[in-house]
């Protein structure tokens, strides 16, 4: 696995996991690596600070222990947000809207989002935030 820092055509920056620089250039030409800022599909990969070697063996185990910790705060954070937030499914951008506008009481709410609308909502000033989603495992 390989950390790479990240950068979306609205110069957020942010870090994401993947297997080699392959995987990385795959997934970026089927459109499938986002800002978790703004939801864009134009991310390419910053300029990146040097790592300094370890031996091996206490490379390899230092960064499968920080993936092992990143996906589980991950695990962690989606568990929260379906245990304590209502899932709006595609809905999400006119609930957020409602929400937002005084239409609809306040409350926590999750759910699916187009680029457009996610673009659409920052535009509104509406308060969300874009998160990576486990898919859940088939029982």
């Amino acid at each position: 696995m390989i950390l790479f820092d990240l950068k979306c055509e609205n110069d957020h920056v942010f870090e994401a996991w993947f297997k080699d620089n392959a995987a990385f250039k795959d997934q970026s030409e089927k459109g499938i690596v986002l800002c978790p800022n703004c939801s864009s599909k134009k991310v390419k990969k910053a300029l990146m600070a040097p790592n300094v070697s370890l031996a091996n063996s206490e490379k390899k185990q230092a960064s499968t222990s920080e993936l092992a910790k990143a996906q589980k705060f991950i695990s962690e954070a989606q568990k929260a947000i379906e245990n304590n937030f209502d899932y709006v499914g595609k809905d999400f951008a006119l609930e957020a809207r409602k929400i937002h506008y005084g239409e609809s009481d306040k409350k926590n709410i999750y759910g699916e989002a187009s680029e457009t609308d996610a673009k659409s909502l920052k535009e509104e000033g509406v308060a969300f935030a874009t998160i990576p989603w486990k898919p859940k495992a088939d029982a």
